[in-house]
């Protein structure tokens, strides 16, 4: 068993003692109502505090009332959110844990109460499109630093163990911090030592109000990534400033929301942004936080090990599996359910909606979405063994149900395994492997290479079967569809098709772009032909940015608004959707990737044959991974 000899040991912040070295990263959940607490968000927080992290870091929690966040934000700009704070912080607490309120603000702000919303920065520079900030004024400068330290004040008295200011990615604290965006002429801007006054000055007004011995971290990007801004050399020179001014940690981030450098991504290597917090360590004494895509403990306990950092931040590691701290100190490395970097919890809160996590249906739902012994134990048959029967095989089982699943190929996986083809998808990969460990380990039974019938599923005489066929790929009729030269996406992705040299692939969304870029990975000469506006259109908003750019970088040919008449062994042709002409696009292999379809037959087969029978997964609708496993995972706890 690998052993974990320093991720484990504890750490002081301050005059803060951590039991270990895993600090769960501050992270935007939607769960709060009217800017105050929630059962949901007291239980989401709980149940992270339970897994074993040491430190818990909230959502941005707002130091003043004339901020305007995300939904779902928690306010801390008046005393009676006092209560409702402290019995969150009770909640963690009562694990051994650790709890600070990350205090921030972003770049929206209103004059007073009533007044309207505006974009405020020090400066009247834009970084964003369509983005034009107001520059604000001295005193509403010394407003905001008021604010925060009471805020600050105001965290003490709810019981926090320490605060956290949001110095990073762009939010307003940073703009002050960053040249890029802090050209005042005033005591506030300019020069290095003027462009952190505003910093230096929150700091300073908090210690009055809340003690010099109540902790400070401070979340800072050491590389921001944009024209003009900090490089990491500019916060080396920070750092040491924040260290003398009575700051007992920093974790470091990096980039801005606005930078064109992918920073959390899947196709991040694991630790990519490792060495920044070695930098900072080189030049400051109090503990400094290393973060973004460290999701396996023993890369995080190498880092210590290593000396390039004290703490590690995880953020969606600990949302994909609240247990990850227990279960590796425990060494149960397989039992950890992997984070993916899907960014579909980051997708969500973007656009306002609550959290969810592809691969852990429980995120926010912690109170509900419990799994109890099955009362009465059922012979229960799941049919797929994509990452909906999966799911529903293993909580089946671990209920103490009589499970057999079965999957007609000779792998279990479904889809998963396509969708891990391409060479930085390894972690939906990981991600597949996992979930057979877990069925394996539950106790059901796998029969593989075994293609159930409605006849067959009758003589098992099950007591439920749960339907998790998947999907079928859709052919278009068109003139050549037939082709020698024409193969369906998922069978290029499985490795069944031998594909010429030039390549047209048609259809423009997710899969079209993944076998594109799958194709041009193996030295192909590609074209995408996509019928929407946008190629990638049905791609998450924090993820499709960085795979256009990906797109682009292998020199993949992408043409918008084709609808495709005709396949020829020549090529393609198509017309424009905004009335053009016919044009032919030439290529040795066309590859079909213009969607899926529900396979449902065996669910409409069984419907009156059986006891009970559940479909899930994409065989009731084409859907995304977080859909076939919250329906996988419901359904088996219900049976």
């Amino acid at each position: 068993m690998t052993e974990l000899k320093n991720l484990f040991q504890p750490i002081h912040i301050g005059e803060m003692e951590l039991k270990n070295r895993i600090i769960f990263l501050a992270t935007a959940t939607g769960y709060g109502a009217d800017d105050g607490v929630t059962d949901r968000q007291t239980n989401f927080y709980a149940e992270r505090a339970g897994g074993g992290a040491g430190l818990l870091v909230t959502g941005i929690t707002m130091p003043s009332s004339l901020g305007r966040p995300l939904p779902g934000m928690m306010g801390i700009y008046h005393d009676r959110f006092i209560p409702s704070l402290r019995q969150l912080n009770d909640a963690v607490q009562a694990y051994g844990a650790k709890i600070a309120a990350q205090l921030g603000l972003q770049y929206y702000w209103a004059k007073g109460e009533g007044a309207p919303v505006e974009e405020v920065a020090p400066s009247e520079v834009s970084t964003r499109r369509d983005s034009a900030p107001r520059a604000l004024t001295i005193e509403e400068i010394r407003q905001i630093i008021d604010d925060f330290s009471e805020g600050v004040r105001r965290a003490r008295d709810a019981g926090f163990d320490a605060v956290e200011f949001h110095c990073g990615i762009g939010y307003l604290i940073n703009r002050f911090l960053s040249p890029c965006t802090n050209k005042r002429t005033d005591q506030y801007g300019g020069s290095f030592e003027n462009r952190m006054r505003f910093l230096l000055e929150i700091i300073e007004l908090s210690k009055k109000k809340a003690g010099s011995d109540y902790p400070i971290i401070c979340r800072i990007s050491g590389e921001e990534f944009m024209e003009g801004g900090h490089t990491l050399e500019d916060s080396k020179k920070l750092a040491p400033i924040l260290e003398q001014a009575g700051v007992h940690c920093l974790s470091m981030q990096a980039g801005w929301h606005e930078c064109r450098t992918p920073l959390v991504h899947m196709s991040v290597p694991r630790g990519a942004f490792v060495y920044i917090a070695e930098e900072i360590k080189k030049v400051v004494n109090i503990p400094v936080v290393a973060a973004y895509r460290i999701n396996d403990p023993i890369l995080a306990d190498k880092i210590i090990a290593e000396g390039k950092a004290d703490l590690i931040g995880m953020a969606r590691p600990l949302i994909a599996d609240p247990a990850l701290p227990n279960k590796a100190r425990e060494g149960k490395f397989d039992d950890i359910r992997p984070c993916i970097a899907c960014g579909h919890c980051l997708d969500t809160v973007m656009v306002g909606m609550p959290m969810t996590c592809s691969v852990n249906p429980r995120v926010g739902r912690e109170a509900e979405y419990t799994i109890e012994p099955a009362k009465i134990s059922k012979k229960v048959f799941v049919i797929g063994g994509g990452p909906a029967g999966m799911e529903a095989a293993a909580v089946a089982a671990t209920r103490g149900h009589r499970v057999t699943l079965f999957e007609k190929s000779d792998r279990l996986g479904g889809n998963l395994l396509l969708a891990a083809a391409l060479s930085y998808k390894g972690e939906i990969g990981n991600f597949a492997s996992y979930m057979e460990t877990q069925v394996k380990k539950s106790g059901a039974q796998i029969r593989l290479g075994q293609e159930m019938t409605a006849k067959a599923v009758e003589e098992g005489k099950p007591d439920a079967v749960i339907v998790a066929t998947g999907t079928s790929a859709k052919v278009p009729d068109l003139p050549g569809f037939k082709g020698d030269n024409v193969a369906l996406a998922l069978d290029v992705l499985a490795g069944k098709k031998v594909i010429g040299e030039s390549v047209i692939v048609v259809g423009g969304e997710m899969v079209g772009c993944e076998v594109a870029e799958f194709l041009a990975e193996k030295g192909k000469q590609v074209t995408l032909l996509a019928r929407r506006e946008r190629v990638g259109d049905d791609i998450g908003r924090t993820t499709r940015w960085v795979i256009m750019q990906r797109l682009r970088n292998a020199g993949i040919r992408m043409e918008t608004k084709v609808d495709v008449v005709e396949i020829t062994d020549k090529g393609v042709r198509g017309i424009r959707r905004n009335g053009g002409e016919v044009e032919f696009f030439a290529g040795d292999s066309v590859v079909l990737a213009v969607g899926l379809a529900s396979s449902n037959e065996l669910a409409q087969k069984l419907e009156r044959e059986v006891p009970a029978i559940y479909s899930v997964g994409d065989c009731v609708e084409v859907r995304r991974i977080v859909e076939a496993i919250e329906e996988g995972f419901r359904v088996a706890r219900e049976l």
